[in-house]
């Protein structure tokens, strides 16, 4: 066939120009080249000799972005634009396709205004990012001519009469209506950037987070091309594979999407529902209302695209229909279109009648329908986060003013508050991701039904479109269940949150107001969302930029005693709202002097203190703080603030140390220096002050260690002794100490007294309150309260009290053991805390050789840098079969042939039911075709029945339907399984492991093993393994279908399948580190609010509110940044892999459609190959996405299989328990023979060659310096430590030989760190249920405790909270003695067991001791002498010997006694 621009037909009449130039058809298409000439001439040197970094007037670190006026708008058209162009093009081939000869200018003019306009986007892209606006001229000049040429060639085809039934009108009209609309974004250019024709052009800088070079998520910042197929994600992923994803890869976040950005827009939310008088609405609804409010319109564009990716969606089965309609035609043959202007022009009708118009068309409908689909899912998971950051930023807020009774008295736990802020908000996120959904499904269920209700004739084209309406009803039913259950989820946690939120708080909430800062030199107005974080300055600043109003009608100021600190008057303080703790408290607190409270264990000196700091319900009277000007950094008076916070706080920080020591999961210096400023000389003071040196010099990294969640790596000692040195070096002028000493021996504690409290905080004349027990300091003390039953005693000095009250001065004088002196230099010398510090190398030591699989190959990385990263990234690329293997061989193999069998026949069968199908509806169209050649009207006239064929389909059907039910049980029944098999082999072996995995483990990494480990294998893996196998298989035998119908097709599925290798291989791998770091990020979040709340009086006493806003602000940013890089990297994924979907389904068209033409393919088989295409596309990205989840799952697999590998300790002895007798030990005789005990055989003994006879009912004291073995000694007996050399025998029975259950069941024994379980005082003292009430009574009464439960609603049957946080320390410890006399065991181990009680119980109870086991054997380890001097034998320890083992008298009596000289420096 000749070739020419107008063609060579005979009698053509493309050259005829009788009529005028432009009354001739080929001219005319002629004329409109003119233009796309011109721009690929002007702009092609433009672009490629490259001129853009050397014109930039402002230099960005990224290579963009700075949106011209109408940016999004240009973008849109030109898309529309070249869609409409290669419709143009279409329809040229077509119409061509009737002419003798080829006539190109019906489709070469719109090819080259293709390349025009492709060239135009992205010469506009290169002149927008080098913000250089007057180049744009060019492109002003080719609208024009482009505008102007279809215009002239539109108004011609109106003159000849050419209307809207010939499509090229159309089109034509499209084409300069948009060429017009493009000049005018162009003309709105100059008129906003003023580049042409003004003097002056409008200076524009980039947006201020592309000028910060720590924001690198680019989303909002792209243009529209790179934000729908996510192309600025090409390089973060490619890099992934090179070098692991960190904190520091992934950045800042943008401003618009930081919490404390959203938070200010849910807070305006919240605050527009507020009534006329000031109250704050209540309710579920009133969370909705906010919610949509604040995030509502994201949402509604969410749902926009939902609704356009659904109706795109049904372009799939109609192009099918019409494809298969079209090649089941009998003739072919279309008629002739008109001829006007000397060219052929065809209506719409003929040119849809053509079958690869309708391929194209589908493969265009796909790829515009799988974008809106991304772009919903991408805005609906984005506002979800936003969201979940607001509300973890209301929460913390709602934490910060929460009152501690919430807490204490068990109305809201740790447990509960994290719950709340790692579940709760989470499901409200993932309801946002779903709640598209919930508007499409009706949609997609109508629009089906309506397509299906309108066929009803059988014919291949009806049936494939049928069966691909069903393929698409397939997903939004599979997503029913997870919606609704979504959706229910989501009414729960709204519900838990209005509760939570409507809880009690201590005074109005303090929050940011959007304000100008009264006192600020820049007067940075900081109302605007844009403005709301100030880049320039530091990060801390961000909250604090937030004048924090405050309408605490609190107590006022008052300076009418400006001696006093403090003056409480007629306080009627309470914990909840019945009888009040404290009753009227009329106190003084003098300032710059030492005051200590004192009083029996459970009078409420904590709650004075506590009341003191706002932190209790006041019920009356009034608490007055004057303030003095506070200290600078040096220790310095510093007067210039304490005017300027007098109208938001109405007392100043007051630096306080906890009862129970509060540390951050931090280094130690860190938690000493608590925000503030590192200040070496007084940071040094400080550490030898609270003798922490040792400690320090012991730990790997010094005071840069991580010291754990709640300090777990350390001892109570030394967690007490940082809680106190924190307190000393803060510059407060007030310090609140709640009873430091209780867990130190005397020699720390004098120590402590004496350079901590005597000196250091005296010299710089501050405020100090100190509760203790320690009568022997009262000498030191200027101002007393003494403490009673909750009300004040008597306060004054020593004196004072002296002369008023002689009777407990004298109390005071027969408990004080020793005066106050200085000890020789050498005894403090001697007294280091070896013990603590032998406890925290073995534990270093220890964790060291715990160390995973893992935490070694990170080492490795370490190490040897080059070598072994690239062996580490292998192996980041590789998939865990190891694990895979691991969680399959759990299942059985029985279970697993049954997994694997029932998936293979599911899925043959569903490929069996569609090919019957297929071969049925060709069969009905040959018997059509039969019975028209016969002259018959129906099909059964020629012998055809459907009823066989429908029997084998039903069949078919049914067993499809048995083999999904059989799958999905298996799947699950597998998961559980698997689940329970290794849960239960996990407990096992926690329950039987050594004490030491418990000293080397940190708690919170066990605990994850048994919760998110464990959920993960029996909730996500098999869901995540169904999917995969599903998608998988459906993917193969799609592919194999599509084969099978056009073998051609493997030529070209080669290539493809190379481009999804790729994609999938740098995916996994940036999958998998996005995912890990979004765990990793939101551990430390979670943990800050646990900190936060276990801490909440201490962070309130110092006024450190704002600073841990900020921390939490980080916290939520960095998790956030995580996550949306994690959606952003599945979208990037699922863009491509439906792009190549799309092009599968293009080419398998393609393919069908020549076949069936040519070489007379049925057309039942190219209906079923163009389903199967459809359905690859949608498959093809979740095996990817299945693939990378599954293989960050399968790390739980891992986890406790590295658990696992635990050796447990022996349970089962020589002895069975039958053999042991029923009450033994009956008189409990101890021999100790040889022993010598480790902690692990890695580490030197701790006991040596110890021999010791302890007769029956003997009360036998252990004392020692610390680290003399004392507490080894006494684990000894509980078989906790490693013997390794001889032997305890108690009453005849070597200990070594009984069952573990059996020995450490006969035995008591009371820890120096009380602990209480939640439950009942019933429960705690009797958690085996054996003892009857009067029993508990009793122990109770011994132990002090009869009165406190007397008064507690329900007696025995009062609850106790998490920790026994509604009892004090001191409580707690005679509950757990209790707790041991209602064993009744004839031995008995008391471990410090008075540490934490006061003097005079302390006396009461070596009394009770002695009277109500004076039958029993009892073993007293005692740092302090004087609780053991009335036993009947004493031991004196060092280093791991016996160096004294009498009586005490004797040993008194003897002047070289190492045990004497204890008691003469304990006096």
């Amino acid at each position: 066939m000749s070739l020419a621009f107008c063609g060579n037909d005979n009698n053509s009449a493309a050259y005829n120009v009788d009529a005028g130039v432009l009354n001739n058809g080929c001219f005319l298409d002629a004329l409109t080249v003119v233009p796309h000439v011109f721009l690929l001439f002007i702009t092609f040197p433009i672009l490629f000799i490259g001129w853009g970094s050397q014109s930039s007037k402002v230099h960005i670190h990224h290579s963009t972005w700075l949106h011209f006026p109408g940016h999004n708008l240009r973008w849109i058209l030109t898309f529309i634009l070249l869609f409409i162009i290669v419709c143009e093009i279409a329809e040229g081939i077509v119409s061509d396709g009737f002419n003798q000869s080829v006539h190109l200018h019906l489709y070469m003019p719109s090819c080259l205004a293709f390349m025009a306009a492709i060239t135009s986007i992205v010469y506009y892209h290169n002149i927008e990012t080098s913000n250089f606006p007057k180049l744009l001229t060019t492109l002003l000049i080719y609208w024009v001519l482009a505008f102007v040429s279809k215009t002239i060639k539109f108004a011609k085809y109106t003159e000849h009469g050419i209307g809207l039934r010939q499509l090229r009108f159309g089109i034509t009209g499209l084409l300069a209506l948009l060429y017009g609309l493009l000049l005018a974004v162009e003309i709105n250019v100059i008129l906003r950037r003023r580049y042409l024709c003004f003097a002056h052009p409008t200076e524009v800088k980039p947006p201020e987070d592309l000028q910060d070079l720590g924001v690198r998520f680019l989303q909002p910042f792209v243009n529209l091309l790179s934000k729908s197929t996510y192309w600025w994600m090409n390089t973060f992923i490619t890099a992934a594979h090179r070098r692991p994803i960190d904190l520091k890869v992934i950045g800042k976040l943008p401003i618009a999407m930081r919490a404390l950005t959203n938070y200010l827009k849910l807070r305006e939310a919240f605050e527009a529902q507020k009534k006329p008088q000031g109250i704050q609405p209540q309710g579920p609804k009133w969370i909705w209302t906010a919610l949509r409010q604040a995030f509502g319109r994201p949402l509604l564009l969410s749902i926009t695209y939902r609704f356009m990716a659904d109706l795109l969606g049904f372009a799939g089965p109609l192009c099918i229909s019409g494809i298969v309609h079209h090649l089941s035609k009998e003739n072919h043959t279309i008629q002739p279109p008109v001829k006007h202007l000397g060219i052929y022009f065809i209506s719409s009708q003929e040119f849809l009648a053509n079958a690869y118009v309708l391929a194209v068309l589908l493969f265009f409908a796909l790829l515009l329908q799988r974008t809106f689909l991304q772009a919903s899912y991408y805005v609906a998971i984005e506002t979800g986060i936003n969201l979940r950051g607001a509300f973890q930023t209301k929460i913390f807020n709602k934490i910060m003013r929460l009152c501690t009774s919430n807490m204490s008295m068990g109305g809201m736990t740790v447990g509960q508050i994290c719950n709340i802020v790692a579940i709760d908000t989470n499901q409200l996120m993932w309801f946002f991701f779903l709640c598209p959904n919930l508007f499409a499904m009706p949609v997609q269920t109508f629009v089906a039904h309506v397509h299906l209700s309108d066929d009803a004739d059988l014919s291949p084209a009806v049936a494939f479109a049928s069966l691909s309406l069903f393929h698409i009803l397939v997903t939004p039913l599979f997503l029913l269940s997870s919606v609704v259950r979504s959706t229910v989820k989501a009414l729960v946690s709204v519900q838990k949150l209005s509760e939570f939120f409507s809880c009690d708080e201590i005074g109005d909430e303090q929050e940011p107001r959007a304000t100008v800062l009264p006192n600020s030199t820049n007067h940075k107005y900081q109302a605007l969302p844009l403005k709301v974080v100030n880049r320039k300055r530091p990060v801390r600043e961000d909250w604090n930029s937030f004048v924090l109003q405050s309408d605490q009608e609190d107590e006022p100021l008052a300076v009418e005693d400006e001696d006093i600190c403090i003056k409480i008057t007629n306080g009627y303080f309470s914990w909840t709202d019945g009888t009040p703790t404290l009753s009227n408290v009329n106190i003084k607190i003098p300032f710059g002097q030492l005051t200590m409270i004192v009083g029996q264990v459970g009078c409420g000196k904590s709650s004075l203190l506590l009341a003191a700091l706002g932190e209790m319900q006041k019920i009356s009277g009034t608490v007055i703080w004057n303030r003095l000007p506070t200290l600078d950094a040096e220790g310095n008076e510093s007067p210039t603030d304490a005017a300027a916070d007098e109208d938001i706080r109405k007392r100043g920080a007051v630096a306080y140390a906890s009862q129970k020591p509060w540390l951050l999961n931090t280094t130690l210096a860190e938690n000493i220096t608590f925000e503030m400023p590192l200040i070496k000389q007084r940071y040094r003071a400080v550490i030898e002050a609270c003798s922490l040196q040792p400690d320090i010099d012991i730990l790997p990294q010094g005071d840069q260690t991580e010291i754990g969640e709640r300090g777990i790596i350390l001892s109570g000692g030394q967690r007490q002794r940082i809680g106190v040195a924190r307190a000393l070096y803060q510059t407060t002028n007030v310090v609140f100490l709640d009873d430091p000493f209780s867990a130190l021996d005397i020699h720390l504690s004098d120590h402590l007294m004496q350079e901590g409290i005597l000196k250091l905080l005296r010299e710089e004349k501050r405020t100090v309150v100190l509760v203790t027990h320690k009568l022997q300091y009262l000498p030191h003390a200027d101002w007393i309260i003494a403490m009673k039953d909750g009300s004040i005693q008597t306060e004054g000095t020593l004196k004072d009290i002296q002369n008023s009250q002689p009777e407990l001065f004298g109390q005071w004088k027969s408990l004080m053991h020793r005066q106050d002196k200085e000890f020789e230099k050498e005894t403090v010398d001697e007294n280091m805390t070896v013990l603590e510090r032998k406890n925290l190398r073995r534990a270093m030591y220890s964790r060291e050789a715990l160390k995973t699989e893992e935490e070694e190959e990170e080492q490795s990385v370490e190490s040897d840098e080059e070598d072994n990263l690239s062996r580490v990234m292998r192996h980041r690329a590789t998939i865990p079969w190891r694990s895979c293997g691991t969680y399959l061989s759990s299942a059985g193999l029985l279970l697993l042939l049954l997994l694997l069998l029932s998936q293979l026949l599911k899925h043959s069968l569903l490929v069996a039911i569609d090919y019957w199908l297929a071969h049925w509806t060709s069969k009905v169209i040959t018997a059509k075709i039969d019975a028209a050649a016969h002259n018959c009207s129906l099909v059964q006239e020629v012998g055809f029945s459907h009823s066989s064929y429908l029997m084998v389909f039903s069949l078919l059907c049914c067993l499809g339907i048995v083999l999904c039910l059989a799958t999905s049980v298996a799947v699950e029944w597998t998961g559980l399984r698997v689940a329970k098999e290794l849960h239960h082999n996990l407990l096992s072996n926690i329950i039987l492991a050594p004490m030491r995995l418990f000293e080397t483990t940190p708690l919170a990494s066990i605990l994850n093993r048994f919760s998110s480990d464990t959920n993960t294998i029996d909730q996500h893996i098999p869901a995540t393994l169904e999917c995969l196998s599903r998608s998988t298989l459906l993917c193969v035998s799609a592919l194999g279908v599509i084969s099978y119908v056009t073998p051609v097709f493997l030529i070209v599925v080669a290539p493809l399948a190379i481009t999804c290798y790729f994609i999938q291989k740098y995916f996994r791998v940036a999958s998998k580190d996005l995912q890990q770091l979004e765990d990793s990020t939101q551990l430390p979040l979670l943990s800050h609010f646990s900190e936060t709340v276990e801490g909440l009086t201490t962070i309130r006493a110092f006024r450190y509110e704002p600073r841990f806003r900020q921390r939490l602000l980080e916290f939520t940013d960095a998790n956030n940044m995580a996550s949306l890089f994690l959606t952003s990297a599945n979208r990037w994924l699922e863009v491509r892999m439906e792009y190549i979907g799309a092009c599968i389904v293009l080419i398998a068209a393609v393919a069908s459609i020549t076949n069936s033409l040519y070489n007379h393919l049925s057309t039942g088989l190219v209906g079923l190959g163009l389903t199967y295409a459809l359905m690859v596309s949608n498959y093809l990205n979740w095996m990817v996405r299945n693939l990378a989840d599954m293989e960050v799952q399968l790390g739980a697999v891992k986890r406790i299989k590295a658990l696992l590998r635990t050796e447990p300790e022996n349970y089962e002895g020589l002895l069975s328990a039958s053999q042991v007798p029923e009450g033994w030990p009956q008189r409990g005789e101890i021999q100790i023979q040889n022993l010598s005990v480790r902690y692990d055989s890695t580490l030197k003994p701790v006991l040596k060659q110890v021999n010791a006879h302890i007769s029956p009912g003997q009360k036998v004291g252990i004392c020692g310096r610390t680290g003399s073995g004392k507490s080894s000694f006494s684990l000894a007996f509980f078989r906790m430590v490693d013997t390794f050399e001889g032997r305890i025998i108690i009453d005849d029975i070597d200990i070594a030989k009984l069952p573990l259950q059996t020995l450490r069941s006969r035995f008591s024994i009371i820890l120096q760190d009380p602990f209480l379980f939640s439950g009942t005082i019933r429960f705690n003292l009797d958690p085996e249920m054996k003892a009857t009430d009067s029993m508990l009574w009793e122990a109770l009464e011994i132990a002090q405790l009869k009165p406190v439960v007397k008064t507690l609603p329900g007696g025995l049957d009062a609850i106790i909270t998490e920790g026994g946080e509604n009892f004090s320390q001191g409580q707690r410890q005679l509950f757990c003695l209790a707790r041991a006399f209602v064993r009744k065991s004839s031995i008995l181990i008391m471990d410090e067991a008075t540490a934490s009680i006061d003097m005079a119980t302390e006396s009461i109870l070596q009394k009770v001791v002695m009277t109500a086991f004076a039958d029993r054997t009892v073993v007293t380890i005692a740092h302090r002498v004087h609780t053991i001097l009335n036993a009947d034998q004493v031991i004196v320890m060092k280093r791991g010997v016996i160096l004294e083992f009498d009586k005490p008298e004797a040993l008194l009596n003897r002047e070289d006694s190492v045990f004497a000289s204890f008691v003469r420096a304990d006096k």
